[in-house]
């Protein structure tokens, strides 16, 4: 199993990384929504979470329009397009950059967390993540993102890099993307070390954006 490079992170909010898919009806009145139909996604922080909250097109004119930046705990509103699911066709093949970062956000380790960030930053730049939205809890900066197709929302934690980090983080991901999160090991093979097992880089002040 790949094993990312210790860079000694201190994560306190790991709750903080988590996908919100879009729902499939309306949150205020329930009725389903229809393909290709327009609807309202609210964003709003409820202490222990950030809660999502989609909204037909008639809802959010009658309920929801007038005042909605004044709810409480009000982060984000945007508009976008409900799509039907497409069937899922179980097929073997290699991570891609979003599978892999919603397999590290299932796996919820702290450990990947500057992983997850970077993959993050490479889906943005392709456009196949959105940035919806950023905020600061507790310290630390929170990216809202939205998968258009699926409408799915992810949130990530920056994980603040420093220079020195970013291109053992870089390594791992390209490892990660090779090799996959839990990769086969063949009989007889011994375990490859941890990059971070075998030199870990000093901290120092002054976070750095991936390049």
């Amino acid at each position: 199993m790949l094993q990312p490079a210790n860079l000694c992170f201190n994560f306190q909010y790991m709750n903080e990384w988590n996908i919100q898919s879009r729902a499939a009806a309306c949150e205020a009145c329930g009725q389903p929504f229809a393909d290709k139909q327009p609807l309202h996604t609210l964003l709003s922080d409820e202490r222990s979470e950030l809660r999502r909250m989609d909204i037909c097109q008639s809802c959010w004119q009658n309920q929801f329009n007038d005042g909605a930046r004044e709810r409480k705990g009000f982060i984000s509103h945007w508009q976008t397009i409900f799509n039907a699911p497409v069937p899922v066709v179980d097929a073997i093949q290699k991570d891609t950059a979003e599978t892999l970062l919603r397999k590290l956000i299932e796996q919820n380790d702290p450990r990947y967390a500057p992983a997850g960030y970077i993959l993050a930053v490479m889906l943005e730049r392709k456009r196949l993540l959105k940035i919806k939205e950023q905020v600061v809890r507790e310290g630390q900066r929170i990216f809202i993102y939205e998968q258009p197709g699926t409408g799915d929302v992810f949130t990530i934690v920056d994980p603040a890099l420093q220079l020195n980090q970013l291109e053992q983080v870089q390594r791992d991901v390209a490892a990660l993307l090779e090799h996959g999160l839990n990769p086969p090991v063949e009989p007889g093979a011994e375990a490859v070390p941890a990059a971070g097992d075998l030199a870990r880089p000093q901290v120092y002040h002054g976070a750095a954006q991936p390049g």
